[in-house]
């Protein structure tokens, strides 16, 4: 399995080696021993699977700490265009997304810490996304920053009239707005 950073440090997109032959592939999706030796220590607790139909956005969506969650995020079926946002207050990197098409093709995985919301839009007819969260879903700490705000401009590859959202993801705040406790800490 590698692991490739991104432009946003923490955030960070895996390959996991695949083994192809005539009868299909193998591969591993997750082996806690390779993250440890590369200094990721993620104790995951929840597995999350959605089915969603094209022009679908989902987030942006983080929980408050102490419910803060880091997700492994992959694709079963179809394709999707993942977005992470830094929203730890001092970063950097504050406000900046970071995208990337992960398929079932590719097998491509990002890892999002605490600290960033996350979201995806759905680019093929339909897709299954799978993800890991090191902590559990807890109501009371969800909170979500809207999909289109101006200060982030994220491109969501999607055309403005497919766009389909949730009533909920319909009347988040907007970054300057939104409810968030994470601070950045230098590493």
């Amino acid at each position: 399995m590698s692991f490739a950073t991104t432009d946003i440090p923490g955030l960070l997109v895996f390959q996991p080696l695949v083994l192809e032959d005539t009868r299909g592939y193998f591969f591993e999706s997750y082996n806690e021993n390779i993250f440890r030796k590369e200094g990721l220590n993620f104790q995951w607790v929840q597995d999350n699977q959605s089915l969603s139909s094209y022009g679908v956005i989902r987030g942006l969506h983080f929980q408050n700490n102490p419910h803060a969650q880091a997700k492994l995020v992959r694709v079963l079926e179809g394709r999707i265009w993942d977005v992470a946002v830094d929203i730890r207050k001092g970063s950097p990197f504050y406000g900046k997304s970071f995208g990337i098409e992960l398929n079932a093709d590719n097998r491509l995985q990002m890892l999002i810490p605490r600290g960033f919301a996350h979201g995806f839009s759905v680019l093929s007819e339909k897709a299954v996304v799978l993800y890991k969260c090191d902590k559990n879903y807890d109501k009371a700490s969800e909170r979500g920053i809207m999909y289109n705000d101006p200060a982030l401009n994220i491109d969501w590859k999607i055309p403005a009239g497919d766009i389909i959202l949730s009533e909920k993801d319909q009347h988040h705040p907007g970054l300057k707005d939104c409810n968030h406790d994470f601070v950045f800490e230098d590493q």
